[in-house]
C-alpha cells in the first residue's frame, strides 16, 4: 500500500477557512467570499470549492443560504472529540520510561515521501512508547526533517516534558496547522511486535503534521493494539 498521501483540495480549503475563523478574519455574521472568488484564490476548481463549503456547514463553521451566500456562524462547539492519535503523541510529555532510542537515520521510502525528500535522506527518528500502567500501549516513532530538528532538543535521548508540540513551539516558534492522518489494520513490525509483547495485528496510524504554509514539520507512525485502544467519532448526519 503506498504511503504517498496528502490533503485532499477541498480539505486543504475547508483549513484555510477555518484557520481565518479563529484568527477573527472571518467573524461571526461575516459573509464569505463568492464561491467563484473562492475558486479564483485556491486555484481549484467550484466542484472542490462547494464540497468544501458544504462539509463546512455541515460541520457547523458556516451557514449557507441560497441566493445570499455563506456566512460565519463561528467556531462550532462539539460535545465529543474525536480521538486524533496522530495530535496526542505529538501533544504528550515524555517521561524516561517512554523513550526506547533517538538517533539519525535514513529516512524510509514512505517517511522521505511524506517529508518531500529523497529516499534515504537523514532524519530524526524519536521511537517511543507509551504506557496505562505496566503494559505498553502503543509503540510509536515520530520523524523530523534534520532542518526542523536543529537547535531543539528532538535529536537527544532526554525525555521533553511538555511534549513536542509545545517544545517545536517554544524553542522555534513552529505552529501546528493541520494533521493528515491514515488509520488501516495491519501487522506490527517486528520492531513494533517486541515493544508491544506481540505480534497481534494493531490499528497503525501515520500521521503527517503540517504548518500554516503546509510544510511538514513532523511524521508519526503509531501501532496501536487492538485490545487497548477504541477510536470513537460523532459526527452529524444530515
Amino acid at each position: 500500500m503506498s504511503m504517498d498521501f496528502a490533503p485532499p483540495k477541498y480539505a486543504q480549503v475547508m483549513t484555510a477557512i477555518q484557520q481565518r475563523i479563529r484568527d477573527g478574519e472571518y467573524a461571526p455574521g461575516d459573509m464569505l467570499p463568492s464561491e467563484t472568488q473562492l475558486v479564483r484564490e485556491f486555484g481549484v476548481g467550484r466542484t472542490t470549492v462547494v464540497r468544501a463549503l458544504q462539509t463546512l456547514a455541515m460541520q457547523g463553521w458556516i451557514e449557507r443560504e441560497h441566493g445570499r451566500g455563506s456566512f460565519v456562524k463561528g467556531r462550532p462547539e462539539t460535545p465529543v472529540e474525536r480521538v486524533r492519535p496522530g495530535l496526542a503523541a505529538a501533544e504528550h510529555a515524555e517521561g524516561a520510561e517512554n523513550i526506547v532510542s533517538v538517533s539519525r537515520v535514513p529516512a524510509p521510502r514512505y517517511v522521505a515521501r511524506l517529508l518531500g525528500v529523497d529516499e534515504r535522506t537523514p532524519v530524526i527518528a524519536r521511537h517511543r512508547v507509551a504506557k496505562r500502567g505496566d503494559k505498553v500501549s502503543a509503540a510509536e516513532t515520530l520523524w523530523f526533517p534534520l532542518e526542523i530538528a536543529v537547535g531543539t532538543d528532538l535529536d537527544k535521548p532526554e525525555p521533553l516534558r511538555h511534549g513536542v508540540r509545545q517544545h517545536l513551539q517554544a524553542v522555534k516558534h513552529l505552529r501546528f496547522d493541520h494533521v493528515t492522518e491514515r488509520l488501516a489494520a495491519r501487522k506490527p513490525t517486528k520492531e513494533e511486535a517486541d515493544l508491544l509483547g506481540s505480534s497481534a495485528p494493531v490499528l497503525g496510524v501515520l500521521a503527517t503534521v503540517h504548518d500554516p504554509a503546509g510544510v511538514v514539520l513532523m511524521v508519526a507512525s503509531l501501532a496501536l493494539p487492538g485490545d487497548l485502544h477504541e477510536l470513537e467519532d460523532v459526527y452529524p448526519a444530515s
